[in-house]
Formats: structure tokens, C-alpha cells, sequence
């Protein structure tokens, strides 16, 4: 059997997104889960909901951290969505949404990870490029940090 750690943590999350020549930053602190299951870790939080959207209910994150560094973020509402990232890497992946399935890519240009465990805290920092097609969607920089 798998042995599994689960703590509670407190989690930062900043997220920068570059788009048609705009910037637009979410900042926010959550309280969340640490999970170990063997070598993976994950991070779950859900993500506050945003006071402009009356009828928008919290969407669940997962941040898995992999031995070999990748990282995947997985966000569930009513659509389902997972993106991965490895340094300098491309990750393919479909954004459901209601008019259909759209492709897009991740393109990783930095990834760090960085664990300790005493206390259990880390931080994570993605900079990436969110492609649909031939078009660049978007940069994206995602910094989260957390400590139980």
C-alpha cells in the first residue's frame, strides 16, 4: 500500500497574464492541502471566486509535482482542464469549454520547484506560453508559494 501524507498549508498564489499588450495580475492567499502519495505531491486549494461573476462557484486546483520535476495544474469547475510544464518543453492538452473542445499548448520558458520539509513549505514558479493553434494566447507567470 502507498503511504500518503495530508496537511493542511496556507497558500500565495500570484498569477501574471500578458495579453494583446495588457497585464493582468490575481493575487490571492487560501488555505489548502498538502498530499504526498509515494513520490508525487499535490497541492489542492480552490481557487476564491471572483465578486464580478454572481453566479460563479470556486473551481478546485491540483498542482502535481512529479520526481522528474514536471509540474501539472488541473482545474475543475464545470470544465476540466489540465496543463503541464516541464523546462522548455511543449505539453499539449484541449480546454473544453461550451461551444467545443479548443487545442492549446503550454510552452514552458521557466520552472523551478523548490520543497523542504521542516516545516513542510515550497514554492512554485512557472513562466509559460499558452498557444491555440498558430496563436499565442497569452504569458502567463505563475508564482505560489506554501508552508504548514
Amino acid at each position: 500500500m502507498t503511504e500518503r501524507n495530508d496537511l493542511p498549508i496556507s497558500i500565495q498564489l500570484r498569477t501574471e497574464i500578458f495579453q494583446n499588450e495588457q497585464m493582468d495580475e490575481h493575487y490571492f492567499d487560501v488555505l489548502g492541502q498538502f498530499v504526498q502519495v509515494g513520490d508525487n505531491i499535490y497541492i489542492r486549494y480552490q481557487e476564491p471566486v471572483n465578486k464580478n461573476e454572481a453566479e460563479a462557484q470556486p473551481v478546485n486546483v491540483t498542482i502535481k509535482i512529479e520526481p522528474d520535476g514536471t509540474v501539472h495544474l488541473i482545474r475543475a469547475d464545470h470544465q476540466r482542464m489540465r496543463l503541464s510544464f516541464s523546462y522548455q518543453k511543449e505539453f499539449e492538452a484541449n480546454y473544453h469549454t461550451p461551444y467545443g473542445i479548443i487545442p492549446i499548448k503550454t510552452v514552458t520558458n521557466n520552472l523551478r520547484v523548490t520543497l523542504m520539509d521542516k516545516p513542510i513549505s515550497g514554492n512554485v514558479l512557472i513562466d509559460y506560453e499558452l498557444h491555440a493553434g498558430e496563436d499565442k494566447l497569452g504569458v502567463y507567470h505563475l508564482r505560489l508559494q506554501f508552508t504548514a
